[in-house]
């Protein structure tokens, strides 16, 4: 699998710090899903999703997932792709990359980001007009 920053629609660059090694010597499991979180929240800088005082509505992670291939260790720098490959009713699901200045792509991933309302604490459509910024950034047809 090659990676091109070009096919993502953020990439995030990510400097492995030492501690997120484990014993193994290698950066632990847990620690990818931090570097998806870096990109995901890229990403919703990039289509102003977020919660604020006046607009309680916002994202919420619903599911994640990752296939680590490569054990990465310090020191080493990172980019994590993040893009879009479906829009549902309230829901975004979303695939990552990890690349490696060392190895290449040493992991990839997915998750589902859910549109939640967190006065009422439900799940709501995703507004025509969050749509249509997700539409506008997003590299792929979705």
């Amino acid at each position: 699998m090659e990676f091109n920053p070009e096919d993502w629609t953020v990439v995030e660059a990510v400097d492995v710090r030492w501690g997120d090694m484990d014993a193994f010597n290698h950066v632990n499991n847990t620690i990818y899903f931090r570097y998806f979180e870096s990109a995901r929240i890229a990403y919703f800088k990039k289509v102003l999703w977020g919660i604020d005082q006046d607009n309680p509505v916002g994202p919420i992670l619903a599911h994640t997932s990752c296939r680590f291939m490569l054990p990465v260790t310090y020191p080493d720098q990172l980019q994590i792709g993040i893009r879009a490959t479906k829009i549902g009713n309230s829901s975004l699901v979303q695939e990552y990359i990890v690349f490696s200045e060392k190895l290449g792509v040493a992991a990839t991933g997915d998750s589902v980001v859910v549109c939640f309302d967190y006065n009422s604490k439900q799940k709501i459509n995703i507004p025509d007009d969050l749509r249509k910024r997700i539409r506008d950034v997003e590299i792929l047809e979705i």
